[in-house]
Parts: structure tokens; sequence; C-alpha cells
């Protein structure tokens, strides 16, 4: 058999210099650091540039900081901001109700906890696929607006956007229907992963799930529901699919959310300067809402 080790020409071993050995790690993982540095690092950069010109197709012209001018007495800019603070804002709120209380059943009930899978298959679908079939739902098909006739709830078809508050509701639920399996998976892994002999110590005390539940457990789980729900945040911070397939930003702008505000500024009406600027101060804002939730909640959980 060949030896295992590289042996040089007189027979010793061959060892690598200990350059190379500790450099070795880094060789390995290079290619994926330049990728991800390539997809993510570059384009954020070109954003920055491309935001102090008004860019006209090949034609670039300094602007300096006109356009962060500009965008911060433009009412539309504050107008999809507040859209996507209410929509986010009340998506996430449900989203991680329903997966609390998802998870504490299916943490405790074992009939549940065998089908836990279930709850996982809105995750799986395609956001263009989903965002298809709840149009179909509230609006070419009208299968909620028949449902509620035959409940009795309305007398007629229901014209899902023509109200302001109907229309968000129609991309709120499209949205927690697909992603709170994401926050019902965290948290059941973190209700899993808590030490066993404080709720063991709790039971011999005479206290009861709910009760551990809720004194223990869920200020225990604290730290990451922050983390989770900020991760959620961030995301829905880039709703684009939902509203460019279901609504289209109406009625009147009242859906149009950030990520499609820049869809419109740079793709329908070319103004691509002006979009990178909204990016950037979007991106300025998130980061600095995201920080400031993840270090106060891991300041409460140290404490």
């Amino acid at each position: 058999m060949a030896p295992a080790t590289a042996r040089s020409s007189n027979g010793k071993p061959r060892r690598r210099s200990p350059l190379l050995r500790s450099a070795f790690p880094y060789i390995l993982v290079a290619p994926a650091v330049l990728y991800l540095l390539a997809i993510t690092l570059y384009p954020g950069i070109f954003a920055i540039y491309q935001s102090l010109y008004v860019v006209r197709f090949v034609k670039w012209t300094w602007a300096g900081l006109g356009n962060y001018e500009r965008i911060l007495q433009d009412a539309e800019f504050w107008a999809a901001l507040w859209n996507t603070v209410v929509i986010g804002g009340l998506s996430l709120a449900l989203q991680t109700l329903i997966a609390l209380a998802l998870a504490y059943f299916a943490y405790r009930d074992p009939f549940i906890r065998g089908w836990r899978i279930i709850f996982l298959m809105p995750m799986l679908f395609m956001p263009s696929a989903v965002a298809f079939l709840w149009k179909l739902a509230f609006n070419d098909g009208r299968v909620i607006s028949d449902l509620l006739m035959t409940l009795g709830l309305t007398s007629g078809n229901v014209d899902w956007l023509a109200s302001v508050w109907l229309a968000r509701l129609t991309l709120i639920v499209a949205d927690v229907w697909q992603w709170t399996p994401f926050l019902f998976i965290i948290f059941v892994a973190a209700l899993q992963g808590q030490d066993q002999e404080i709720e063991e110590a709790a039971r011999l005390d005479g206290a009861s799930w709910p009760a551990i539940f809720w004194n223990i457990s869920l200020p225990m789980m604290r730290p990451v529901i922050v983390v989770a729900v900020t991760l959620r945040g961030i995301d829905i911070t880039t709703m684009f699919t939902n509203v460019y397939i279901m609504t289209q930003g109406s009625p009147g702008g009242a859906t149009e959310t950030m990520s499609f505000f820049i869809y419109r500024q740079g793709f329908r009406m070319f103004n691509f300067g002006y979009a990178s600027a909204a990016s950037v101060l979007m991106l300025v804002i998130t980061i600095l809402v995201a920080q400031t939730l993840v270090k106060r909640a891991f300041r409460s959980g140290r404490s």
C-alpha cells in the first residue's frame, strides 16, 4: 500500500511550512469570501457612488448630495417608508404571535409535535407563486369574497384594492402565511435548547405549563426572539414580490413599499441615481434600527 504521508525523495515525510499550514484554512474559504464580496460589497459601493450622480442611462451628471436633499423632501419617499413600517410592523407582529402560539403547542403537545413539518410547508413555496396564489384568492378568483358571502358576512363582491386597509390586508395575509414558519422553527429550537432542570424545578413546585412558559421560558427566549424578529424585519423591509404581483402599489400608493418605490424610480422613471440614494438611506435606517434592537436584547439577556 502507498504510504498515507507524502514523502520526499530521501524517504523522509514531507511537511508543509508553518506559513502554509496557517494560511491553508484561509485559502479554502477564499473563493466563497470573494464570491460574497462580489455580490454584496461591490453593489453596495457602486450604489453609494451612483447616488452622488444624476444618472440617465449613459449620461452621468455630478449631483453631490443633491439626490439626498431631494429625497428627504419627497413626500412619496416618506409615504413609502410609512407604508413599509405599517405593513411590515403589522405583519411582523402577527407572525411573532402566531409563531409563539404554534411553538407553545408544538413543544408540549405530542400530536402537534409529530406534525410540525406541516407548518413549514408555506415557506417552501416560491414567493412569486405565493403572491399569485393570494392574488387569485383575493382579486382574480374572488375566492375570499365568495367565502365571505357564503358565510353571510358580505352582501356582494369585495374589491380589495378599492380600500387602503383592505389592500394592505392582502399583503399582510400573504406575508404572514408564508413566513410565520421561519419564526416558528426558531422558537421551537429555542424552547428545546433551554435547560430542562429549570422547567422540572418549576413543575415540582406546582407551576403549570402556561405559567412556566410565560414566566420562565419566554423571558429566557427574549434574545432569540429579538434576533429572529430582527432578521425577519430586515427581510420585510425588502418586500417587493407581493406588492409587484398583487397590488402594484395601489390604491393611490397606499401599498407602495420602499422596495417598490426604488424599483419605480429606477426601472420605470429611469432615475437611477435617485433610486440609489433611496436604497442607501433605507440601508442606513435598517442598520441603525436592527443594531439598536439587537444590542438592547443582548444587554437584557445578560442582565
